[in-house]
């Protein structure tokens, strides 16, 4: 017997914790397949923009951060942390090499007119391909060209893209704004049961058992 299981994760281009729990996702999904390979699972992800009010162009990212923690020893714990707990899921993360804090408006925007357009994969791919540009490279997501050069390839075609890319540097608006106010990543299963944080993929796995049991009661 068939069952389904819905899965949707806010995010931000910019939050490393994003990156972080995307991977802990994939490996709770990774299991969940394992044990439950009758589950059809629908993974859909949503953009939040955490910060809004960046300029078009954004900000130094250095700068950004000192003033936002304090010092440069506070911004150098904060970031240490993060790549040991990027490490433990197998990811690298190199801030040395990100000069800006980018306003990610577009770049939700591109995603967002790219599941309309592309395959399963190739969203899955401008995904992986959007974070690891950010964190591993260090390029501008918040740079019109960068954003529909790394589309093209993932197979899209730039030109089909373009338009949904803002000239003024607006805000974009999800209906996900009470989430942000929470926090990303946010994952909520089956409509109803919501994990905030980068949580350990265990209990991802659990929240997907739990969604499971509740919708095979209201079935039954």
């Amino acid at each position: 017997m068939k069952h389904s299981l819905s899965i949707d994760v806010y995010f931000d281009f910019i939050c490393p914790w994003c990156l972080i729990g995307k991977r802990q996702l994939q490996t709770a999904l990774a299991q969940l397949r394992e044990a439950r390979p009758e589950v059809e699972v629908t993974l859909a992800w949503h953009g939040v923009q955490l910060l809004p009010d960046l300029p078009a162009t954004g900000q130094p990212f250095a700068d950004f951060y000192r003033r936002r923690l304090g010092s440069d020893e506070a911004v150098r714990q904060r970031q240490g942390q993060v790549q040991e707990a990027a490490r433990a899921v197998g990811e690298l993360i190199d801030f040395s090499r990100i000069a800006r804090m980018p306003n990610t408006a577009d770049a939700h925007r591109l995603l967002l007119h790219a599941v309309e357009l592309g395959s399963e994969q190739q969203v899955e791919a401008l995904l992986e391909r959007l974070f690891a540009a950010y964190f591993r490279e260090g390029e501008d997501l918040g740079d019109r060209d960068t954003l529909l050069r790394i589309a093209d390839q993932c197979g899209f075609t730039p030109a089909a893209l373009a338009g949904s890319l803002s000239a003024d540097g607006r805000p974009f608006i999800s209906a996900s704004a009470d989430i942000a106010s929470r926090g990303v990543p946010c994952f909520v299963f089956d409509d109803h049961l919501r994990v905030f944080g980068a949580q350990p993929a265990e209990q991802l796995l659990d929240a997907m058992h739990l969604a499971l049991s509740r919708s095979a009661g209201v079935q039954a």
